[in-house]
Formats: C-alpha cells, structure tokens, sequence
C-alpha cells in the first residue's frame, strides 16, 4: 500500500519481479524437460495476473479490508483441490467455506465500498486467480528447486508484466526519475521477503503436505494486515 503511493501498480509488480530474477539469478538452472511451459503458465497467473489485480484493486481499498477479501482465496483452494485432487471437504470446511462468501459479500455491502466494489472485486479475483495459481504449483511435482522455480516465475513474469504496464498505465518514468528511498526500500522489501522467502517456504510446503491442510494458514494475513493497516497506514 505504501508503494502504491510511488509506483503505478503493474509498474510496482514489474519491478518487483526483476528484482527477484536478479536476486535469484544465481539459483537458475535449466526446467527439466517438459516443465517450461507450465512454469510460463505459472508466471501469467501467478505474476502478471494474480499480483496485477490485487496490486491494481489495493490503489483504492485500505490495507486492512484487502488482507482480509483476499483471503476468498482459501475456500476457492479448497473447491478446486476437492475438484482436480479428490481431496474430501468435511462438513466442517463446507460450512468454513460458506461463511467466507458471506463475509465477503458483507464486506462488499458497506456503504463505503458504493463506488469502489470494482476495486473490490479486482482483489476478489486476483485471490480465486491466486488459488488456482496453487493448483499449478502442485501439478509441477517437486522436481523443480524451489529458488529455481521461483527465479523462472519472476524472469518470465517481469517483462510481461511491464509490457501490461507500458500498455495501460502512464507516468512509469517520472515515478522512475522521483523514486527515493522509501519507494526502493518497497521494492526491496516485496522482492526479499515476501517473494524470494515468503513464496520459497510457500512453495516448498505446498509440494509437501495436501492443499487443504496448507491454505487455512494463509488466515493469518489478515491477523498481520488489519493491525499493520491501523497502525501503520491509520487504516
């Protein structure tokens, strides 16, 4: 959110995917045979699609209402691992599941949300996109090292992305030209943290254990989110 007050929002992705390529070009190796194309698939759900959308949906939703709407994204898992792996949705999940549409739609239904639920419904579907983006990682086995497979996501994903941006936004040199260091520090930090270690451990147990079992921990987001709105952004 702090980064969208310097970055226009594919720009922002863009350069946070060349960062982490550049980070992680020492780890990258080869694809074994076969996997290039479904890792290119990955990059476009994972990168220019699921990032683009929340990233573009977050310019006019507070920090605290996305990390929670995004968090659809554990039931939509669910459905599709019921769906592709057979995994068995108990009555309890079902139930879990219901009640997070509806927490949803609650959200979508405050007033002031009137004029913002396009914004809404961006973040909406890049969690549903993002949930299916899990289905491929789990598709692609465990023959892919995970900084490799997340070094191959970012290189693939970076020039789409700024290709999207130069297309659709404007002002992309200007934020280049006036961006200090609290504009790069958000770069550094999205590229570090949250994608070289947060999606490399996310990775790695989403190959180990069922998809069922790893999702409900994303509900942490919003424990995280909604305080570092308050009290950061005075959300």
């Amino acid at each position: 959110k702090i980064g969208l007050g310097y970055w226009p929002p594919l720009l922002f992705v863009g350069i946070r995917f060349v960062a982490v390529a550049i980070a992680l070009s020492p780890f990258l190796r080869p694809l074994p045979r076969g996997k290039l194309l479904q890792v290119a698939a990955l990059s476009v759900t994972l990168g220019v699609l699921h990032f683009g959308m929340i990233f573009w949906g977050m310019e006019k939703v507070d920090a605290a209402t996305a990390a929670i709407a995004v968090q659809i994204q554990v039931p939509f898992a669910a459905l599709l691992a019921a769906i592709v792996f057979k995994e068995t949705l108990h009555w309890r999940r079902i139930l879990g599941i219901v009640i997070a549409f509806l927490g949803v739609m609650l959200i979508a239904g405050q007033p002031r949300f009137a004029g913002e639920l396009g914004s809404l419904a961006l973040i909406v579907a890049a969690a549903c996109v993002w949930a299916t983006a899990n289905i491929q990682i789990k598709l692609l086995g465990d023959d892919i090292e995970v900084f490799n497979l997340n070094g191959w996501v970012a290189l693939l994903a970076a020039p789409q992305t700024l290709i999207v941006s130069w297309l659709t936004e404007s002002g992309q040199m200007e934020a280049i030209r006036n961006a200090g260091w609290e504009a790069w520090g958000v770069i550094a930090y999205q590229a570090a943290f949250v994608t070289v270690m947060g999606y490399g451990v996310w990775y790695r147990m989403m190959r180990r254990f069922p998809i069922n079992q790893v999702m409900p921990f994303t509900l942490l987001v919003p424990v995280f989110g909604v305080i570092s709105g308050v009290v950061l952004l005075g959300d």
